[in-house]
């Protein structure tokens, strides 16, 4: 596939962020860090008055303002009930999100920490309790605009993408087709076996990245995937290893998380079935992303002949893996 020569970002310059806070009445006094991210462009910028702030320039035509603010909003609707979350600020009298030559925008205060220690028991716990405390309040009522996590839209239509754009080898096409097939197949019955479980307003991309630890305990920041679905979805990324340590770690996550909300344990069928999914789409998500420079950089082993058959691969594990008992019947 080609790269575009221009992409949107490309006018994101140093001078269009500080110009964009100017416009919210933020002064930046020239100090300025882009953060590690991808999907869309961080900053960290020094401020003439005050603190360090970081600007959040969303990827345009991702998400409508409508959802951007709804992710706002269950943030800011977190933090009101002091769970550990860093929400955007409103300012200047018009809100949370702004905008500036075509770029959608949040600011948010500078919060610092490291990553948790995962092979910690008591951190796990008390990671678990806070993830518990969001999904209580995320279980409160459903997001409007938001989309949920499901087949559909990680799986089925990913593959489609992929095999519908080129980016599969020609070589490698039938057997990419037939292992998605069978991988799809193995979700559903996955979800069949879990039978009915409860849908709410998740973080949606909880990982270990995404935790900024302190003394104080854990920060849970970036919600910018945030969406409804299943509430494993926020506990399975952060399980690894071989199936007993993660039947150990789901158990301390657990221990903390059932202090505020149940657990169905049924949702243990799904998780092979979110990881197969998430495997999918994020093939596909690379794909979507390959006109913006910075992935070809970022990425310079996607779309190789290697990759894909490592997909390939990858994928008959997980076909393998999710015909296994779940975690806690092992």
């Amino acid at each position: 596939m080609n790269i575009t020569a221009s992409h949107p970002f490309t006018s994101l310059t140093p001078d269009s962020v500080l110009a964009a806070l100017e416009s919210i009445e933020l002064y930046g006094d020239g100090r300025l860090l882009a953060l590690n991210s991808y999907e869309n462009r961080v900053y960290q910028i020094g401020m003439e008055d005050g603190p360090p702030l970081v600007a959040k320039f969303y990827r345009p035509q991702r998400w409508s303002d409508a959802a951007i603010l709804e992710e706002h909003a269950f943030v800011q609707e977190l933090a009101e009930r002091e769970i550990p979350v860093v929400p955007a600020l409103s300012l200047a009298g018009k809100g949370t999100l702004h905008h500036f030559e075509g770029f959608s925008f949040a600011v948010f205060p500078r919060h610092g920490g490291r990553a948790p220690e995962l092979d910690d028991r008591a951190t796990l716990e008390w990671m678990g309790r806070f993830i518990g405390r969001i999904h209580a309040v995320g279980a409160l009522q459903p997001f409007q605009t938001r989309p949920t996590l499901d087949v559909a839209s990680f799986g089925e239509e990913p593959y489609e993408y992929l095999l519908t754009h080129g980016f599969i080898p020609p070589d490698l096409v039938d057997a990419y087709r037939s292992v998605v097939t069978q991988a799809l197949d193995g979700v559903r019955r996955c979800y069949d076996r879990a039978g009915e479980v409860r849908y709410l307003r998740l973080h949606g991309d909880c990982h270990c990245g995404n935790v900024l630890w302190t003394d104080a305990g854990p920060h849970f920041v970036d919600f910018d995937d945030s969406r409804m679905g299943p509430a494993i979805q926020d506990l399975w990324m952060l399980l690894s290893g071989e199936r007993t340590d993660m039947v150990r770690q789901l158990s301390d996550l657990l221990a903390g998380y059932e202090d505020f909300f149940e657990f169905n344990e049924r949702e243990l069928h799904l998780v092979e079935a979110l990881r197969t999914l998430r495997l999918i789409h994020y093939a596909a998500w690379l794909a979507r992303r390959w006109d913006d420079p910075a992935f070809p950089a970022a990425f310079p082993w996607f779309n190789t002949q290697r990759y894909w058959q490592d997909r390939i691969l990858e994928l008959r594990e997980q076909i393998a893996l999710m015909d296994e008992p779940p975690l806690w019947q092992g």
